[in-house]
């Protein structure tokens, strides 16, 4: 038995695959050697076995132990810095790459699901709430900025009676229905891409902490108990990495987000806070987001730990905020509480690229994880297979160090948020 448990989730406890996978204890090879069993390694690992690659996974925890397994479970389009900011770095001509690639991660994950018939309480839609006349702004924006980007006929505005239609509560003046948006039990997605993985062939290891990894024209990824020999290797540790790749620690900065789960409300409370079902998250700098899992229980997170410290109290962070928009909840209990780690980057975009010869990663998601990870293991797997152009489109983007170094990174960044939540309040 593992001596490392998930987080004690609400997906943890609802999980559908509760089998825990060997920890590696041999000498092996394989074509890739995948750090990391999050979505980011999953789906590279999935993408890659297709392809007719022999993968081995190596996990420090649990399957999804961490992000992937934890989030917020929504699928929300495009990239934590939109298609219009990317632009402006790379040129109208590259940005229309961007715009092809930002709803792609939505639609390999519904193609997993149906594929690998993946019991992950799938449901469609997601909403963009907005608090005054300036965000509601920046989501007409947004659709004609999406639509011209082809994303078309899923986007509907909603007016202020349209999102009372929606969402039960009186925070909102409107905002911006996707269609295409909606969300999933986090944990068991990632569950049913590792079973997926294992039915091509490929190999997942837990509590398989990676210690070094050799570099050359045959790399060896070092475990506590054994060793990989590969022909590339695949690092997808994000938040979780640590000091394996110090290469890696210096343009990003683990945060932490926080999220509660109460008790099953009923049909007919759920039904009254969330009539259509939906995702919902704010237009905030920081932002809340809240859904109904499978069982009619309300999920809502927000929060932002900068340097992913854990919380003393969760609850005092998150039922306040919850409370604002459903004072309906007052007095119903919370079952669960729980904080995971998400990966920043100064731009918010995500950084991409390779070490050496043969050994390539994806990494810093800011946030907007779900959908772009799935399409980074499309992307490391086209790599791979020789075809870079995607690839080497996020490869291009640039990356700063965060202002003052390693050690100011932390202070810094929590005075850039108090500043953007300050002009959130006042609508600014």
């Amino acid at each position: 038995m593992s001596a490392i448990a998930h987080a004690g989730s609400y997906y943890a406890a609802s999980a559908n695959d509760k089998v825990e996978r060997p920890r590696l204890q041999e000498s092996i090879e394989a074509d890739v050697c995948v750090i990391g069993a999050g979505y980011t390694g999953l789906s590279a690992a999935l993408h890659l076995s297709e392809s007719g690659f022999s993968v081995v996974v190596l996990e420090a925890a649990r399957i999804g132990w961490g992000a992937s397994g934890r989030n917020g479970g929504q699928i929300v389009n495009s990239f934590s810095r939109d298609i219009d900011t990317i632009e402006k770095t790379v040129g109208k001509e590259q940005g229309k790459l961007f715009g092809q690639m930002a709803f792609e991660g939505g639609q390999i994950i519904r193609d997993r699901i149906a594929k690998y018939n993946i019991q992950c309480d799938l449901k469609d839609g997601g909403v963009f709430a907005a608090m005054n006349e300036k965000q509601m702004g920046h989501l007409r924006h947004q659709k004609q900025l999406w639509e011209s980007h082809g994303h078309v006929n899923q986007l509907e505005l909603l007016d202020t009676k349209s999102i009372r239609n929606v969402v039960n509560t009186e925070r909102y003046i409107g905002g911006l229905l996707d269609k295409s948006g909606g969300h999933i039990h986090p944990l068991n997605l990632a569950l049913g891409e590792a079973r997926a993985v294992e039915s091509l062939g490929g190999k997942i290891f837990e509590d398989s902490a990676v210690l070094r990894v050799d570099e050359g024209d045959s790399p060896v990824v070092h475990t506590a108990q054994g060793s990989v020999k590969a022909k590339f290797v695949v690092v997808a540790g994000n938040a979780y990495l640590g000091k394996l790749m110090p290469e890696l620690q210096a343009k990003s900065m683990p945060c932490g987000t926080q999220v509660i789960t109460t008790e099953p409300l009923g049909d007919d409370l759920a039904a009254s806070l969330l009539p259509q079902d939906y995702c919902v998250e704010d237009c905030n700098y920081l932002l809340d987001y809240f859904r109904l899992s499978g069982d009619k229980r309300m999920i809502y997170g927000g929060g932002v730990v900068y340097g992913a410290r854990d919380p003393a109290d969760i609850k005092s962070i998150i039922i306040p905020n919850m409370l604002k928009t459903f004072p309906q909840l007052k007095d119903v209990k919370i079952d669960y509480a729980w904080t995971g780690n998400f990966l920043l980057t100064l731009s918010r975009l995500p950084q991409v690229g390779r070490i050496g010869k043969n050994i390539y990663y994806s990494q810093g998601c800011s946030g907007h994880g779900v959908t772009y990870t799935h399409l980074a293991g499309k992307l490391l797997a086209e790599m791979l297979n020789g075809q870079a152009t995607r690839f080497d489109a996020f490869a291009a983007l640039p990356h700063y160090p965060f202002p003052g170094g390693h050690a100011l990174r932390v202070p810094f960044s929590a005075i850039g948020a108090w500043y953007y939540t300050l002009r959130d309040k006042l609508g600014l």
